[in-house]
C-alpha cells in the first residue's frame, strides 16, 4: 500500500464533504426521441436524416436522459424550431430562470447531506455552458439559497464537459489555501442552446440532439473535516489541467444568434485514448502507482467511443467504467456535471455493495475529464473508509 506520507501532497488535503444532484422531472426515452423530435420539428418528411439519426441514438449507450425540452417548449417558441431562425432570445429567456432553480435543487441536496448551516459556506464556484447573465447565476443562486452576503463567488461559463474537472481543481486551491473554507461547487446544464431541428446542413448537431442530457451537481469541499459533525468521502490530492496537442478544432461550439452550433472531430475518442497513460503517468508517479487496474476510475462519459477507447488502449478490466457507463446510460452526457454524478454514482454503489471504501473497495482513484481544447483534467481521488 501506498504510504501517503511519502508524497509531497498537503498534510491537509481538501475533502468532498457533500454530493448533490438533480435532474428536471421530463424524462427522455432514448427509443423514442427520434418519433417525438422529427414530429416536433415538422422533420417527419426527411426520412434519411431520421434513419441515419435514429442508428446515432442506438449506438449511444444511453437508455434515458433528463431534459427541459417538450414538444410544448418548441411551439411556445417556434423560433427554436426553426433551423438557422435567430433564437437566442427565446433560449435565454428560458435558461436565465431555468439554470439557476436546477442548481438550487442540487445544492440543496449536498447541503442537507453536509448537515451544516449554511453560514459556513465562505466560497462558490458555478458553472455552466448553459447561457449567461449579469448579474451572474453564481449571484442569482446566492439569492435563492440564501447564502452569506459575505461569499466569496466565482463564476465559470462555457468550460463544456471537462467543467467538472476545472471546478474540482479551483475548489482544491480555495479550501487549501483558506483556513476553514467551506467551498460550494454547483454545475449545471442545460443544453436548449444547442438544441436545434434536424437539418442536413448541420450533422454534428445530430450527435448533440443524441447525447446531451440536463442536470446538475454540487459538492462541498473544505480541509480538516470535523470528523464529529462532518462525513469526508474522497481526499483530492491532486489536480492537473492540460491542453491536447494539435486538437483545438476537435469540439468546437459557436454561439450566434441561432444558439450554440457545434463541430465535432471524428478523432474525440482517438485524442482521448492516445493521451490518457500521459495523463496518467504524470498525475501518479508521486505515488508510485503504475497497475491502471488498481485504481477506481471516475471517467466523465462524453460518449460511448470515448469509454471504449480508454478501456482498449489501456487494457482496463471491464468492471472499471462501470460507473460512468451507468451514467451515460441513465442521464446521458450532462457536461460539466457529469463527473460529480459519477462519483456520486460510485459511493453509493460501493455503500450498497457494502464495499471498504467510497472508492469501490480501493484506496486510490483517478477522475479524467475531456473537453473543448482539447483540454483534460486529471484529478486524484483518495477514498475514504465507509
Amino acid at each position: 500500500m501506498v504510504n501517503a506520507q511519502n508524497t509531497q501532497h498537503p498534510q491537509s488535503p481538501a475533502t468532498v464533504l457533500a454530493i448533490g444532484t438533480a435532474t428536471p422531472a421530463n424524462t427522455l426515452i432514448q427509443a423514442e426521441v427520434p418519433d417525438r423530435l422529427f414530429k416536433a420539428a415538422n422533420s417527419d418528411q426527411l426520412t434519411e436524416l431520421k434513419m441515419k439519426f435514429t442508428k446515432i441514438c442506438e449506438a449511444s449507450a444511453i437508455k434515458k436522459r433528463h431534459s427541459i425540452w417538450t414538444e410544448e417548449i418548441v411551439k411556445q417558441n417556434p423560433s427554436i424550431g426553426i433551423p438557422n431562425a435567430p433564437s437566442l432570445g427565446a433560449r435565454q429567456n428560458i435558461l436565465i430562470n431555468e439554470v439557476p432553480k436546477l442548481g438550487k435543487f442540487a445544492a440543496e441536496r449536498a447541503i442537507k447531506e453536509w448537515g451544516q448551516p449554511i453560514s459556513k459556506l465562505t466560497h462558490l464556484i458555478f458553472c455552466t455552458t448553459s447561457g449567461f447573465a449579469m448579474p451572474g447565476f453564481d449571484c442569482k443562486l446566492a439569492h435563492l439559497l440564501g447564502l452569506p452576503s459575505t461569499i466569496n463567488r466565482y463564476m465559470l461559463y462555457h468550460q463544456g464537459c471537462h467543467g467538472g474537472g476545472t471546478t474540482l481543481r479551483l475548489a482544491k486551491d480555495l479550501a487549501q489555501n483558506n483556513p476553514s473554507a467551506r467551498v460550494l461547487v454547483v454545475c449545471v446544464e442545460i443544453s436548449l442552446h444547442g438544441f436545434h431541428s434536424p437539418s442536413q446542413e448541420h450533422l454534428d448537431n445530430l450527435v448533440t440532439l443524441a447525447i446531451f442530457g440536463d442536470g446538475a451537481s454540487a459538492m462541498i469541499v473544505g480541509t480538516d473535516p470535523d470528523l464529529a459533525a462532518e462525513r469526508p468521502a474522497f481526499e483530492i490530492i491532486s489536480a492537473n489541467q492540460k491542453l491536447l496537442p494539435n486538437t483545438s478544432l476537435a469540439i468546437v461550439a459557436e454561439l450566434d444568434e441561432a444558439g450554440f452550433m457545434v463541430h465535432l472531430s471524428r478523432n474525440i475518442a482517438k485524442y482521448a485514448s492516445e493521451n490518457v497513460e500521459s495523463s496518467l503517468e504524470e498525475a501518479l508517479a508521486p505515488l508510485g502507482i503504475t497497475d491502471w487496474n488498481s485504481i477506481f476510475w471516475v471517467v466523465h462519459p462524453g460518449g460511448v467511443a470515448i469509454l471504449d477507447g480508454i478501456e482498449a488502449k489501456i487494457k482496463l478490466n471491464k468492471e472499471k467504467l462501470l460507473a460512468s457507463r451507468n451514467v451515460l446510460a441513465n442521464y446521458g452526457n450532462v457536461q460539466s456535471a457529469t463527473a460529480m454524478i459519477v462519483l456520486d454514482e460510485m459511493r453509493k454503489q460501493s455503500a450498497k455493495a457494502q464495499k471498504s471504501t467510497t472508492g469501490e473497495g480501493l484506496e486510490w482513484g483517478v477522475l479524467l475529464a475531456f473537453g473543448p481544447g482539447m483540454t483534460v483534467e486529471t484529478i486524484v481521488l483518495r477514498a475514504i473508509p465507509i
